[in-house]
């Protein structure tokens, strides 16, 4: 199915919050309890959270869409790191689960790199849960992992590996 990609503005959060209904329970299943998986859906995904991160944090969302009826198939988002601007952390790519396999999560990452070198960024960063199997897939896409982070949220934790990529 053709794809085409797009920058998010605000109007576009329900379209997100409706998305990601579909996709973030199937993904954290596996490693995450029932609770936590709400609590962190909660708090990443209200309206207020996703407005922040577009309007105050410096989030940019990257929306893939079918073309030509702009069904919405996934995202992700990245920032520049404001005290180091040849850093960029990408803090979410998530597409629906049928979707997995076919080259648009590459497609969405190669977008992220392409906009974090236009920007001045030479390596790009992201946080993966230990268990997560996408560590698999950032390696392939030339991901390393540099270190172990745990990562309190509310009463729970994030225990997470740190990956990078030089962009040069």
């Amino acid at each position: 199915m053709p794809t085409k990609l797009r920058t998010a503005t605000p109007d576009d959060i329900p379209a997100i919050i409706e998305l990601q209904t579909k996709i973030w329970e199937p993904t954290y299943r596996p490693i995450l309890s029932q609770e936590q998986i709400a609590y962190m859906f909660d708090r990443m995904y209200s309206p207020d959270a996703l407005n922040r991160q577009m309007t105050e944090q410096g989030h940019e969302f990257i929306l893939a869409e079918t073309s030509p009826d702009d069904r919405l198939l996934g995202f992700a988002s990245f920032s520049v790191i404001e005290d180091n601007r040849e850093l960029c952390k990408l803090h979410k790519i998530y597409v629906l689960p049928e979707t997995q396999g076919t080259g648009l999560g590459r497609q969405l990452l190669t977008a992220v790199e392409d906009r974090c070198r236009e920007q001045g960024g030479r390596e790009l960063l992201l946080n993966v849960n230990r268990h997560n199997k996408a560590r698999a897939f950032y390696e392939k896409q030339g991901f390393q992992v540099r270190y172990e982070e745990d990562i309190p949220i509310g009463p729970y934790w994030m225990n997470d590996y740190v990956m990078g990529k030089l962009l040069v």
